[in-house]
Formats: structure tokens, sequence, C-alpha cells
């Protein structure tokens, strides 16, 4: 029954994250262009908040197996404590050179209203980061994440199956994500992937 649970939790996941990338697919939004011209704009927006819907449809649907892989007792969950909140420190540092309102999907929108915004600019216009912690990993917010999602003082069974798929998913994502920033910045990024790692600031292996 458990077995059957870890399953269907995977496979929530799985649907989530072929909508979420399907939803993110380059030949998707020029296809919404062809359809909506300038009012491609709302999309953003639209795709965040449809992120969220379904996130949320994945967690109530999924299966909660009541199965404790572990709970940390005084001082260990006190110093888990600590190194999530370290993470969440993290978060921001890496959110802090990104523009939140283009990513949000809210600049774009006034970009539209006052007449100003471009058809052919598909995705939020973000300059390409390559200092402060951007220098170590590619994709530090993914890895701050990882970390603030698994440094946890209690685990049980649904949170453990779904950590894991975030993790497969984020390096996933990752891949086809740098696949279209490829075609953003072009040789800077091919450059920018050569010389640091994309998650783990540790260098296994070149162009990982």
């Amino acid at each position: 029954m458990i077995f059957f649970d870890i399953i269907v939790i995977v496979a929530l996941f799985a649907l989530f994250a072929l909508t979420h990338s399907l939803l993110a697919s380059k030949k998707v939004k020029l296809a919404l262009k062809e359809k909506l011209g300038g009012a491609i704009a709302f999309y953003r927006l639209f795709y965040n908040a449809a992120s969220v819907i379904f996130f949320l449809l994945f967690y109530l649907t999924a299966p909660k197996p009541d199965v404790t892989v572990y709970d940390l007792h005084y001082p260990y969950d006190i110093i888990t404590f600590v190194f999530q909140v370290l993470s969440f420190v993290g978060i921001i540092i890496s959110a802090k050179p990104i523009d939140l309102l283009e990513f949000a999907g809210v600049r774009q929108i006034l970009r539209y209203l006052n007449g100003v915004y471009d058809e052919n600019d598909l995705d939020e216009k973000q300059p390409l980061i390559t200092g402060g912690i951007y220098k170590y990993v590619r994709h530090p917010i993914y890895l701050f994440t990882i970390l603030f999602l698994g440094f946890r003082p209690a685990m049980d069974l649904f949170y453990l199956v779904t950590f894991v798929c975030i993790v497969v998913y984020f390096y996933i994502g990752s891949v086809f994500e740098e696949e279209r920033l490829k075609d953003k910045y072009g040789k800077d990024y091919e450059e920018y992937i050569k010389n640091t790692p994309r998650i783990f600031p540790l260098k296994i292996k070149k162009g990982n």
C-alpha cells in the first residue's frame, strides 16, 4: 500500500512538472502570441498563478501515508532549524539581483498598458547575472531552496518523496531553462556555463 502511495505521489508530481514545463516552453508561447498579439504580456502572470494552482492541486490530491521517516529532538531540531533559516537567507540574497516584478509578470503588463510592450519578447527582461553568489553556482535559488526544504526537523514519507521529486525536477528543469538562456544571451552564457557549476558548488565535470 505504501509503495502504491509513493507511485501515485511521483505520478501526480510528474503531471504537475510536465504541465509546468509545457506552459514554459517557447513553442507554447509562440502559439499564444499568434493568438494574443501584444496581450501575451499577461502570460507571465498567468503562468505563475497557474503554477501555484497546479501545485496546490498536486498537494491536495496526492496520498499522504502516515509514515514518519524521522523526527529530530533537541538539540538537533534547533540545529536543523538554524540551517533552514540560513538557507532562506541564501534564497533572499540570490533573488536580490532579480527584478521580481518582471519575474512575476507585473512589469510586462505595465509595459503593455503603457503601449511600450515588445510583442517579440516572450520572456521576462532580466540581465545576465554572473556576479555575487552567481559566481559559484548558476542556479543559487535552486540550491538554497533544496537546502531549505531538506533541512527539516521532522520528515514524513509524503514530504520526502515530494522533496526528491523537486530536486530531480530542478535539475531537469535547469537543463531546459539553460537552452533558452543560451538563445537569449549567446556566447556570454556559454562561457558562464564553462566556468560555473550548475546547482551545487562542485564542478564534477565540464559543463555541470
